[in-house]
């Protein structure tokens, strides 16, 4: 199983999906925990409406998002709280049936997992998949 991670940080809708277009993509499931955005687009409902446009599913799992203390640790750059408190999350009855359902989702067709940070590296998506990505090809995509 391969899964793409794409983020939207510094990025306009044209090429977030020129990227997810390139590389095959036909489903975001998007991992933040408030799909809310001050980046223009980029909120859920819009979101979800370019996407469909460019004939991309979408799908939220809030459940395996960042809860805040996680978030604020990781912007300022603590990714050893934001390590601890995901990994709790992670934990979590509901957070397994969602990764359950992103590895479901991520078999069935071309999925890139969808979070604000466009580095990798700064982002509880790549934890997520250190996680729970046993056997997938990990692929990040740049917008």
């Amino acid at each position: 199983m391969r899964i793409y991670t794409i983020g939207y940080e510094a990025t306009t809708m044209a090429e977030f999906l020129a990227a997810l277009t390139r590389a095959g993509v036909q489903r975001v499931i998007d991992v933040r925990a408030l799909p809310l955005s001050r980046r223009p687009g980029f909120s859920k409902s819009s979101l979800a409406a370019s996407l469909r446009e460019a004939g991309i599913d979408y799908v939220h799992l809030k459940q395996l998002g960042t809860p805040k203390r996680g978030r604020d640790a990781a912007k300022k750059g603590d990714v050893a709280t934001l390590r601890e408190v995901y990994d709790v999350q992670l934990g979590l009855p509901e957070a397994q049936a969602q990764v359950a359902q992103m590895r479901a989702l991520a078999a069935e067709k071309p999925s890139a997992l969808l979070c604000y940070e466009r580095d990798p590296c700064h982002c509880h998506r790549t934890l997520l998949l250190e996680a729970e990505g046993e056997g997938a090809e990990v692929i990040d995509l740049y917008a």
